[in-house]
């Protein structure tokens, strides 16, 4: 008799264990960021770009030791985006402000970061100063399958070229999720933001037909742009250029939607220039990385954020709470960058693992 009661107990609780299995999930949580890394150069002077203030003989004396302490830096706060609540480094991150793969190679292969096996995804564009963007990725978690790099032409009032960045496009799988991620730099404020606003809305332009060539093949594509745009959220190069929206529940598939743009709302920024807060660094993403329903079979927006702990931060002078920079007055200043970091998380909802008897 005991042991009919002890059967039918296990019985009784495999079928509560199963309950439980189809009403709870765990989830997994993917990092997303994109840095602009403030001038990584080599030491080495290129004489077909304007780089010369970074080599040892320059303005900035940019030593072996300047270079591998900014590397380190630069590692220390790549390796911490995210960490808290995915346990992990970004799986994927777009920076900005890159001279070339050598800078690249050392990068991932620093201390803090030479464990995560990142990959590089990289194009010279012809920049005049010699800059570019770049993804790196964890292969454990990513596989690319398309990497293309889009020239943005321009020209000034005479007809004379302007070299600016390259927008970089990469495809691939996020774990079994098919994802497209577009990395951008656009063209700075230089000579005033009225002045210099049509070159920006070109590289929009150039942005845009890519979003569009992608969802001609799928119209519900996983898009996720990110990038220093040298523009804030509600300027009309992202509102109208990009077609951002600022809440999730406006998003569609004609659309981005624009965490960043809500931050702004409440002054928060990324980087400091000329007494005035900017947040120009944002990550924008298509309405199928967004969950009307809290569906969260694929990997789907969960949260965004600036990755500005106290380190990042200048902490006292005329300059205090911006971005501690690694340059001031031609001098190297012992910071990591004159912008903050920005992420978002991914989550993936994963079924909780059944005991068998």
């Amino acid at each position: 008799m005991l042991v009919k009661s002890y059967i039918s107990f296990l019985f009784f609780l495999f079928f509560i264990i199963q309950i439980s299995h189809c009403q709870n999930s765990n989830y997994k949580i993917r990092t997303i960021a994109f840095y602009n890394v403030e001038n990584l150069f080599d030491t080495i002077n290129d004489p077909d770009t304007f780089d010369d203030d970074f080599s040892p003989n320059g303005k900035n004396t940019y030593t072996s030791q300047v270079y591998w302490k900014k590397i380190n830096n630069l590692s220390k706060v790549i390796s911490n985006i995210g960490y808290e609540t995915s346990k992990n480094s970004p799986v994927i991150i777009g920076l900005a402000e890159i001279e070339n793969q050598t800078v690249l190679e050392d990068l991932i292969h620093s201390e803090s970061l030479k464990k995560k096996n990142y990959k590089i995804i990289h194009f010279e564009s012809p920049d005049i100063r010699g800059i570019d963007v770049a993804l790196l990725y964890q292969e454990k978690f990513f596989t690319p399958l398309r990497q293309k790099n889009f020239e943005v032409k321009l020209w000034d009032e005479e007809g004379k070229r302007i070299f600016t960045r390259d927008v970089l496009l990469v495809s691939g799988f996020l774990e079994n999720d098919l994802v497209h991620f577009i990395v951008n730099h656009w063209p700075s404020r230089r000579g005033g933001q009225k002045r210099s606003n049509s070159k920006r809305a070109k590289a929009a332009f150039i942005t845009q037909q890519i979003i569009e060539d992608i969802r001609l093949e799928d119209n519900i594509a996983k898009i996720i742009v990110m990038g220093d745009f040298n523009d804030d959220p509600i300027d009309d190069n992202l509102k109208k250029g990009l077609l951002t929206v600022g809440k999730y529940q406006e998003a569609d598939t004609n659309n981005l939607f624009n965490p960043m743009e809500d931050m702004y709302k409440q002054g928060l920024n990324t980087l400091g220039y000329r007494d005035g807060i900017n947040l120009f660094d944002q990550m924008l993403l298509s309405s199928s990385c967004v969950s009307n329903n809290k569906n969260y079979d694929t990997y789907k927006f969960y949260k965004a954020g600036i990755y500005n702990p106290s380190y990042v931060i200048t902490q006292k002078g005329k300059y205090k709470g911006y971005p501690f920079r690694s340059f001031q007055n031609n001098n190297f200043s012992g910071g990591y960058s004159d912008h903050f970091p920005v992420y978002l998380f991914l989550i993936k909802k994963v079924p909780t693992k059944v005991e068998t008897f």
